[in-house]
């Protein structure tokens, strides 16, 4: 028999590439999503175009607490729980709506998940519970320092999957994402805005100097981590996983690849930092290496290349 899965945020970026690779692996799939207004709906809809065409896909939408979890997880076998509030900037004046999102949504179905027969809950985490970290590369037992709103309910969110793993033997493991890039990154997005400007041939607003360093990991490889964290025979549960994608680069370095790949030079313009913005990040993954088996494929060239071709061909879709 088929497994059967099911995604919450299932239209946005990760949750919809994830929910089309369980159906081509065979799996039935649920996908939830109540369309928040962080951007616009008609992009998430175009998102889950694919999935919906799929015989094997049933979607839902609405809200995480608004559901009857003992009839949604009936049957159930691996919970993938993707959808947040995201946004670091954001989430200093709209902090109700952050812990709502991503405290008390995932906290209802932890409490689900104690009275369903999951083989596994794997929550989207994420490498901003790490803040400004004490070393890099980062290892997970570092401890967490958030810079910003959005870190502390991930962090508040990851520390919940464990205590219902300790207590319950709720089959919870949390995969810390490293700016996650690709198609269909979201238009909040540093990848996404800068290779729109270079398109447009627009300043771009670069915050700080230029010399921060991120750990960019194409979408590919989150969604190969998803699926072995949910198939794999070895001790997940109740951990948490670094998934990065192998390598730190300047954003400097960044900007000027983009101008190399799109052909227009990215111009930039520099802005004083944003509040909660880290200053570097780096994934040690040796964790996600032994216990999932995880090796990040894509280079940052390659990965840059499939964004740009699908930027540029969504750009010339939405003008005809």
């Amino acid at each position: 028999m088929a497994p059967t899965s099911l995604v919450t945020g299932c239209a946005g970026f990760i949750g919809s590439h994830l929910s089309e690779k369980l159906l081509a692996e065979g799996h039935q799939v649920i996908g939830l999503d109540c369309f928040t207004s962080y951007y616009d709906r008609a992009i998430k809809e175009r998102n889950l175009s694919v999935a919906r065409s799929h015989p094997q896909f049933r979607f839902i939408d609405g809200n995480i607490l608004e559901q009857d979890w003992s009839v949604l997880l009936e049957g159930v076998d691996y919970l993938f729980h993707q959808a947040a509030q995201a946004g670091v900037r954001s989430s200093w004046d709209q902090f109700p709506v952050y812990t709502t999102h991503n405290i008390n949504a995932t906290q209802v179905l932890l409490e689900a998940a104690r009275f369903a027969s999951l083989r596994r809950f794997i929550f989207a985490s994420t490498s901003s519970i790490y803040g400004d970290a004490e070393a890099y590369p980062t290892a997970e037992t570092l401890a967490p320092r958030p810079v910003s709103p959005y870190g502390v309910t991930k962090l508040a969110a990851e520390r919940l999957g464990q205590i219902y793993y300790q207590n319950f033997g709720v089959p919870f493991v949390a995969l810390r994402y490293f700016t996650v890039y690709g198609p269909r990154q979201r238009p909040d997005m540093g990848f996404h805005k800068f290779i729109q400007a270079a398109f447009a041939g627009r300043p771009l607003q670069v915050y700080g100097d230029g010399l921060q360093t991120r750990d960019f990991t194409y979408i590919a490889e989150v969604v190969e981590a998803n699926l072995r964290a949910a198939l794999t025979d070895n001790p997940v549960n109740g951990e948490v996983i670094n998934i990065g994608g192998g390598s730190r680069v300047v954003l400097k370095d960044v900007l000027k690849l983009i101008g190399e790949l799109t052909g227009y030079p990215v111009q930039q313009v520099h802005i004083s930092p944003q509040a909660g913005d880290a200053r570097h990040t780096a994934a040690d993954i040796t964790k996600a290496r032994n216990l999932l088996d995880y090796n990040p494929q894509f280079s940052l060239v390659t990965g840059l290349k499939q964004q740009v071709v699908w930027l540029r061909e969504s750009t010339v879709a939405l003008a005809t």
